[in-house]
């Protein structure tokens, strides 16, 4: 007897049954947002770099929420880290109805963001560093890397103990970042015996620091310190030896970067920073991140990648285990994560949303690299 189809009808019915056996769970999707234009689109994308490895590598696991295949989502938004545009981009990934937050990048960014994530109910990851972000009492908020308060703290002592610098000018760019850890240097500064000489702002568009410099040069520091961006701390270093100083400049993780020294030349050694966590070659799984990142990218991961890479496993972990995509199902197991990861083999969160493990290395710019000077690691009271 002939068959009621004809052949391209029965193929038809075949592929349609293969794509119905193989159709996934509704995606599940995270928003994120950082400068990806502009002089700190070299952060962003660093970042975005990272998340995008992480979600890359769950899909390929076929993770099974409420009994269907997964498939993670990154939509991304361009904040200019501006706090102004951060808002609007936050209204937007809110509008699209994605699961779940990773981002912002900048403090100043990230705080006024998270005021919409948590209206919304949506569990937020970023890279802030700033206190303020999760001192605001959301049950949302976390954290991708250890905190300026712990960072600043860190700093503070190396300067007064390391570099034995009893007189410390500090500037910062006004940023919440910046402000945010230059205060939290202060603070350790005075506790280590220190002394605050000079006090000097600037901003994030800034270029020019020969007045500052100047009159900080009359207070005769034995140590600068720059809360600010490698956009401002490599032209800074450059003016600051064109004067004369001898004093030492000390910065956060933002001048922790080849940027800075591109930015630097022949200026750039002497410089020291801080930067939360421990070097990728240290860290718990940093060698084989590396591998697999370099493979992907066909460059070297930056600082930020491995700790976005974490941010995004931690949130991927929190929906596996609760089975479900939905924030309230979600949250209360993100809340209680202890998992290992790329960066370390301790990542669980405290009451605040902060990482419990603080890390905090100090690098300093020697024949033009990067080298490490003194790792500390200890857990949150």
């Amino acid at each position: 007897m002939k068959s009621a189809f004809s052949r391209p009808a029965l193929l038809a019915a075949l592929a349609a049954a293969c794509m119905a056996g193989a159709v996934h769970a509704e995606d599940i999707k995270f928003g994120f947002a950082a400068p990806l234009t502009g002089p700190q689109s070299h952060y962003g994308e660093d970042m975005q770099n990272g998340l995008t490895l992480a979600l890359e590598e769950a899909n390929k696991k076929g993770i099974k929420i409420d009994g269907e295949t997964a498939k993670f989502v990154l939509v991304s938004r361009d904040d200019q880290a501006d706090p102004r545009t951060a808002v609007q981009v936050a209204q937007q990934l809110v509008d699209e109805d994605v699961d779940g937050i990773l981002g912002h990048f900048n403090s100043g960014t990230t705080i006024p963001a998270s005021r919409v994530y948590n209206e919304a109910g949506l569990p937020q990851i970023a890279m802030a560093t700033s206190p303020e972000y999760t001192n605001q009492g959301y049950d949302t908020t976390f954290r991708m890397m250890t905190s300026d308060t712990q960072q600043g703290a860190a700093v503070g002592k190396f300067i007064v103990e390391n570099l034995k610098a009893k007189k410390v000018a500090i500037i910062d760019d006004r940023t919440a970042y910046g402000q945010g850890l230059a205060d939290e240097v202060e603070k350790a500064v005075k506790k280590a015996g220190g002394e605050i000489v000079r006090r000097e702002y600037t901003t994030d568009k800034a270029n020019d620091f020969t007045s500052i410099l100047t009159n900080i040069k009359a207070s005769e520091p034995d140590a600068i310190f720059y809360g600010g961006l490698d956009a401002q701390s490599g032209p800074m270093k450059r003016q600051l030896v064109r004067l004369g100083l001898k004093a030492p400049l000390v910065s956060g993780e933002m001048t922790r970067s080849d940027t800075f020294i591109k930015l630097a030349g022949d200026a750039a050694d002497g410089t020291y920073a801080s930067l939360a966590g421990v070097p990728l070659e240290k860290m718990a799984a940093g060698k084989d991140f590396a591998q697999r990142y370099e493979a992907r990218f066909k460059k070297a991961p930056g600082v930020y990648a491995p700790y976005a890479y974490d941010g995004a496993w931690n949130m991927i972990t929190a929906i596996e285990q609760a089975d479900s995509a939905d924030p309230a199902d979600y949250l209360p197991k993100l809340a209680k994560l202890e998992r290992k990861g790329a960066t370390s083999d301790h990542i669980a969160y405290d009451a605040k949303g902060d990482l419990k493990e603080i890390s905090v290395t100090i690098y300093e710019v020697k024949n033009g690299k990067w080298e490490m000077v003194e790792t500390m690691v200890s857990q949150a009271n």
